[in-house]
């Protein structure tokens, strides 16, 4: 469904859906999307799911090979690269990430119509404020909408 404007229509956070992401891998995420600037950085999170918990235990930064600041597209080989060693380590892939350098971290029509799976989790990191924003959504590009997910942080 869209709203009025033809915008993807997106929700309030879900309870159903929380992401556990240790601070380290949200310093790691926010570091690889500080360094590909001005450009938008693109990766993958691995880990477990527990009921309606995602717990992330791995981050895969990986090349934007658009480089450009306004899409990302992922390095074919990094990530058959990253989905070995999930394998290998016994995880699971629990989405992507990527950051928008000076827009919100709310996924744009783009980001809604590339979504492939709406099983996976999709973080988006805006830089656009001095204070990175990190949020997560789960996409159904079928239904042009995205519902927030919780985020939570442990040390």
């Amino acid at each position: 469904m869209q709203n009025r404007q033809n915008q993807p229509r997106i929700t309030p956070a879900r309870l159903s859906t929380r992401i556990i992401l240790p601070r380290k891998l949200l310093e790691k995420i926010i570091a690889h999307s500080r360094s590909a600037l001005p450009n938008e950085a693109c990766g993958l999170f691995a880990g477990h799911i527990n009921e309606a918990d995602k717990r992330v235990e791995e981050v895969y930064c990986l090349k934007n090979i658009d480089e450009s600041p306004e899409h990302f597209s992922m390095s074919g080989e990094e990530q058959f690269a990253a989905i070995a060693d999930m394998r290998k380590r016994g995880l699971t892939l629990l989405g992507n990430f990527h950051s928008h350098p000076s827009t919100p971290a709310r996924p744009s029509e783009e980001d809604i119509r590339l979504a492939f799976d709406s099983s996976l989790s999709y973080i988006i990191v805006s830089l656009a404020d001095a204070e990175p924003a990190l949020k997560s959504f789960n996409i159904n590009k079928n239904e042009n909408s995205a519902a927030e997910e919780t985020v939570e942080y442990t040390s």
